[in-house]
């Protein structure tokens, strides 16, 4: 049996657009993240769901549409993002993700936690001064780790 990719798990991009925008409408009534998204585009939920969908193993839009991992690393240049915005923003999405309906399966979980705390600490390194933009940075791509899949009860895997 294949497992299927993060993106189909979740539930496609149908599931990360309400984590999203959901997620977003925290962000813009929050005391802390709200002055930095003061500005934000009404697309960027969106645009959000498309990268964290591809990067999760879906379709390839953020790259044909948006630019890729070299145009969201642009999009965090100079904001001078701190540690204490970071991790509300993770509580935020996390936040968000317990209330969404969406798989809240231990792997599952796992992975999402995992890729948000890699690319949230690559986001807050990529809006300090004399941070440089690699045009040929790769899309990072996810998927289950160590875990091989999502989990099944005994009798499933047979």
């Amino acid at each position: 049996m294949t497992a299927p990719t993060l993106y189909d798990w979740i539930g496609g991009s149908e599931a990360l657009n309400a984590l999203t925008s959901d997620f977003y409408d925290r962000v813009k009534a929050d005391d802390l993240l709200g002055p930095v998204f003061a500005k934000m585009d009404a697309g960027h939920p969106a645009h959000v769901a498309a990268f964290i969908g591809e990067v999760f193993g879906g379709p390839k839009a953020y790259s044909v549409d948006h630019g890729g991992h070299p145009e969201m690393i642009r999009h965090h240049l100079g904001r001078h993002l701190t540690e204490a915005q970071r991790r509300r923003w993770m509580t935020l999405l996390l936040d968000a993700y317990e209330d969404a309906d969406v798989p809240h399966d231990p792997e599952f979980a796992s992975a999402l936690v995992c890729y948000l705390e890699w690319g949230s600490r690559l986001a807050v390194i990529n809006s300090q001064p004399g941070a440089e933009v690699d045009a040929d940075a790769p899309m990072p791509e996810w998927g289950w780790g160590e875990t091989g899949g999502p989990w099944q009860p005994e009798t499933a895997k047979d």
